[in-house]
């Protein structure tokens, strides 16, 4: 009896044993199982985060070189500078150049009418025969012309007589009854022309009377 009791005994032992190891055993493994699954995962995180590197900025820079001077002046006490006020100079703008204005059509129109455009002076140049046989002046008659026109105007085509207003070549009196232009060299003389032989018959007589009164 004794024999078997003991043996029971040392089975219940051995089987106990065995439980105990087995439950270290399993919570071992299940350890284990655990820091497998999560060390990669550890790993992983801590290789994603990168590491923070030392970043130098010029601000930096300045704030690490910057400097506190103080200047002081034995004897005098340092007053703060006002900087509250300040002037603007502001560049005028040129005046603006005024625009021409346009006359009206009706003004001008107006003016041209009342207006004297002036003598219509010759610079046409020529010679005296030139002009003498443009106006129809026979040749036999152009020393009689020659005579009067000398005296009158010295033939210089833009002669004018400041006090009466004769003008021309014979010094037509008044300078608008000569058609055309009483300047031009040879409406002058085709209009003495037509004078000459109208008044006085022919030139030749025309000469007589320049001579006995000195106008014609």
């Amino acid at each position: 009896m004794q024999n078997a009791a003991a043996t029971a005994a040392r089975a219940g032992a051995k089987s106990t044993s065995r439980r105990v190891t087995s439950a270290v055993v399993a919570g071992l493994a299940v350890v284990g199982f655990s820091v497998a699954i999560v060390a990669p995962a550890g790993l992983a995180m801590s290789a994603g985060e990168p590491a923070h590197a030392s970043v130098t900025t010029a601000y930096a820079l300045a704030a690490r070189d910057a400097q506190n001077i103080t200047v002081s002046v034995h004897g005098v006490t340092p007053t703060a500078q006002a900087r509250d006020a300040f002037d603007v100079y502001v560049k005028p703008k040129p005046t603006p150049t005024p625009e021409p204005v346009v006359a009206s059509s009706s003004s001008s129109s107006s003016d041209s009418g009342s207006s004297d455009p002036g003598p219509m002076f010759y610079s046409g140049g020529g010679a005296p025969a030139e002009w003498m046989a443009a106006a129809g002046i026979a040749s036999s008659d152009w020393g009689y012309v020659d005579y009067i026109v000398s005296r009158e105007s010295g033939w210089n085509p833009n002669a004018t007589n400041s006090g009466s207003g004769a003008c021309g070549l014979v010094q037509a009196l008044p300078c608008s009854k000569v058609p055309g232009n009483g300047y031009d060299p040879v409406d002058n003389l085709r209009w003495a022309n037509g004078y000459a032989v109208g008044r006085y018959g022919s030139w030749g007589s025309a000469v007589a009377f320049w001579s006995a009164n000195n106008w014609w």
